[in-house]
């Protein structure tokens, strides 16, 4: 099969003020997987309203702002369709912990479901988050050292 259509996707690097980062963790179409919370840009949607409407559905948290944080530059297959080229957009977001609710929880686990967990962000490696992208994206915001300096 060959790449013939794009996926646009935008997620969002979530931390708190104490140095931990949001991550999801969802069971679909029998796959179990963890990955920044976000999701699909739908047609007619910026890739900002996009961010705020994910957010929303996802976690229960309204953003009026975030800063831009990464797009990946190079040709990423989707991990869901060998016909889509994924483009994926990344924001920062600084939060208080208390802003997104989440529980504790077994992983993984193989119910159809998402849920979400802070995570140290000194502690979290690339091998424990499921896409590419998102462990590219992990690896530059560590290096960048932003999460000592975001809240």
């Amino acid at each position: 099969m060959s790449i013939n259509r794009f996926n646009l996707r935008v997620y969002a690097l979530i931390v708190n003020q104490f140095d931990e980062i949001l991550l999801s963790d969802e069971y679909r179409n029998g796959c179990f997987f963890t990955k920044f919370p976000g999701g699909g840009v739908e047609y007619g949607e910026g890739i900002f309203d996009a961010l705020k409407r994910e957010l929303e559905e996802e976690i229960s948290l309204s953003i009026e702002t975030a800063t831009f944080f990464f797009v990946n530059d190079f040709i990423q297959v989707s991990a869901f369709s060998a016909q889509d080229q994924l483009i994926a957009f990344y924001y920062l977001i600084k939060i208080k912990k208390t802003a997104v609710s989440t529980s504790n929880y077994l992983i993984p686990f193989s119910e159809e479901i998402e849920r979400q967990r802070w995570c140290q962000i000194s502690t979290l490696k690339p091998q424990d988050l499921t896409f590419p992208v998102d462990r590219i994206v992990l690896e530059k915001f560590k290096s960048a050292q932003l999460f000592s300096e975001v809240i």
